[in-house]
């Protein structure tokens, strides 16, 4: 059954070879505009959620959006995958007006993780990220999926539990077989929303020294955080968002000011340099505690001897 299978693949691919010629993205230079947002307006259900935003992202490059609840990330996020269409302003995916690109042709250009991964069906997890290769069925490309596969399964760590249906996993196991399905794709530019909420600290690092893999080969990374340390470690560029505005851009060095940041937040902070890499810390400003520390209570049971004295 397998060879007759195999020869019947070949024959309709035989029949079809438009689909395996048609063009392919080609990497963009290190550098140059990948995507970009000018003068973006989203209203949604009567509340302006962004109000001319306009910015660009880069190959090669981390861009972290950060800012407050409800402050349009998710939104701009949503937008500049195509995946929202703004009330005005363009969005631009490799040179060309986003709504001038077939769905299928988005999706050879750009992957997106949303906040939350939901399937009906108990698919095994190794099914769930080769999803992620479905826009290249039919291409020259589809003879990378097995390589593709096991690549980011092995990046994200998922590799242990392949067999296992996605819906019997912890929420951060889904989390982390979710952005290995976005890896699999394997386009030039990655959209992840929130990818590090539902993850423990090993993970959280995990997940973005993977996404500063994908810019060091050439990829341009949005991803929002709600984790300023984590921005500040590993982004190339921030933008903060504040009332559906870009509040400011640029460096994590420059971005991160006490002012700005205590005001956006609505939460007095400090940022303080690392000791060790300078990178920027931001340290809530916690009212210093009254009084002398309450003695801990010993159980009246508690025969063991007192450390603070009869």
């Amino acid at each position: 059954m397998a060879p007759r299978t195999s020869v019947a693949s070949v024959r309709l691919r035989g029949l079809l070879p438009g689909r395996r010629s048609r063009a392919l993205p080609s990497p963009a230079p290190r550098g140059g505009l990948v995507a970009e947002a000018v003068g973006l307006r989203v209203a949604l259900g009567g509340r302006t959620v962004l109000d001319g935003v306009g910015i660009g992202v880069r190959a090669g490059e981390v861009l972290a959006l950060v800012g407050p609840n409800g402050a349009g990330k998710s939104t701009l996020l949503a937008a500049l995958a195509a995946d929202l269409a703004p009330n005005a302003g363009e969005v631009r995916i490799g040179g060309r007006p986003a709504g001038d690109w077939t769905a299928g042709e988005l999706a050879l250009r750009r992957a997106v993780l949303p906040q939350a991964a939901a399937l009906s069906f108990p698919f095994p997890v190794a099914e769930v990220v080769r999803m992620g290769r479905a826009p290249w069925a039919g291409t020259a490309r589809e003879d990378e999926d097995e390589a593709a596969v096991a690549g980011a399964m092995a990046a994200t760590e998922v590799g242990a539990f392949a067999g296992r249906p996605f819906s019997a996993l912890s929420g951060g196991e889904r989390a982390r077989v979710a952005l290995a399905r976005v890896l699999a794709q394997r386009a030039g530019l990655l959209l992840l929303d929130e990818p590090t909420a539902a993850l423990d600290l090993r993970h959280q690092e995990l997940v973005l020294r993977v996404c500063r893999e994908r810019a060091a080969a050439g990829d341009a990374v949005v991803v929002v955080l709600h984790d300023l340390g984590l921005a500040a470690a590993h982004a190339d560029r921030v933008a903060v968002l504040h009332g559906g505005r870009i509040e400011t851009a640029g460096p994590p060095s420059e971005v991160f000011d006490a002012e700005v940041l205590s005001r956006v937040y609505r939460q007095p902070v400090e940022v303080l340099p690392h000791p060790r890499t300078g990178v920027p810390l931001v340290v809530p400003v916690r009212p210093e505690p009254v009084g002398p520390p309450m003695p801990t209570r010993r159980h009246e049971s508690d025969d063991s001897p007192s450390l603070t004295g009869p």
